[in-house]
């Protein structure tokens, strides 16, 4: 039994850390609590969740760490209707695809697939850009580049259970050259529309543990939030460090365990 509650708060730290982060940067939270889930519990000694596993809780996490994260920019005027439309519907699409298909591949195509996407996030979360300061709504985008680069994350972060916050942030930053803060907050709100068709797909094929899911969504309705409130609070070149850091860890880890 005490092993069953250190274990339950092992899944309860690695869910509010990420979900307080994810919060604060815009994204679903799968980049940072993927490998925490993947990693953290067989090296304390707990029995270690399988890739089908971590990828099925993510799904269901990101769920609600995003409903917290939307929630709190709600009156900020940073939430883009139109980018969240445009890419919400095609990410949907694309999750759904991949999410369905995931039972197909092994773990280490999953965890592959992971991989790619992280590499790719990273690598353009150092291209540099200027940072625009406009309204949401003098903000113009291109809607075919939005839709299309929103259904492949779509398809891909389905596959690992990751909405794909990860790397639509980067694309809305560097591609469709969309501000920090709005990015940030639409991008919540469109990883939510994503991880609705993940966490379909995982519940339906049987991937999701429900214990340690219900543990992560506790802890992400309660740090959420409070992510978003500092995110608020904090200065945009500070939160763009923050995510490339992130990122550019996650993927070297994940592809030092491909690797060797």
């Amino acid at each position: 039994m005490e092993l069953d509650i250190f274990f339950m708060l092992t899944v309860f730290l690695i869910g509010f850390i990420g979900s307080m982060i994810s919060g604060m940067v815009g994204i679903g939270g799968s980049i940072i609590k993927y490998p925490m889930l993947l990693y953290i519990p067989s090296f304390l000694g707990f029995t270690a969740f399988t890739a089908h596993e971590v990828s099925g809780i993510s799904a269901v996490q990101v769920l609600f760490a995003t409903i917290g994260g939307v929630w709190a920019y709600r009156n900020t005027g940073y939430l883009h209707r139109s980018l969240i439309f445009y890419m919400g519907i095609s990410v949907l699409i694309g999750s759904i695809i991949g999410s369905f298909g995931s039972g197909l591949f092994t773990e280490s195509i999953i965890n592959m697939v992971y991989g790619i996407l992280a590499i790719t996030a990273a690598m353009m979360m150092f291209i540099p850009r200027k940072e625009i300061d406009v309204t949401s709504n003098e903000i113009k985008f291109n809607r075919i580049v939005a839709s299309v680069s929103a259904l492949i994350v779509g398809i891909g972060a389905g596959i690992v259970g990751a909405a794909g916050a990860f790397l639509l942030v980067p694309i809305m930053l560097t591609i469709l050259k969309i501000p920090t803060r709005v990015t940030i907050a639409s991008s919540l709100a469109i990883t939510f529309i994503s991880s609705i068709g993940s966490t379909i797909g995982k519940l339906s094929t049987g991937q999701v543990p429900l214990l340690p899911a219900a543990i992560m969504i506790i802890a992400s309705l309660f740090a959420a939030p409070i992510g978003a409130k500092l995110g608020q609070k904090m200065n945009t070149k500070i939160l763009q460090l923050i995510l490339a850091i992130l990122v550019s860890v996650t993927a070297l880890k994940i592809w030092t365990d491909i690797l060797f």
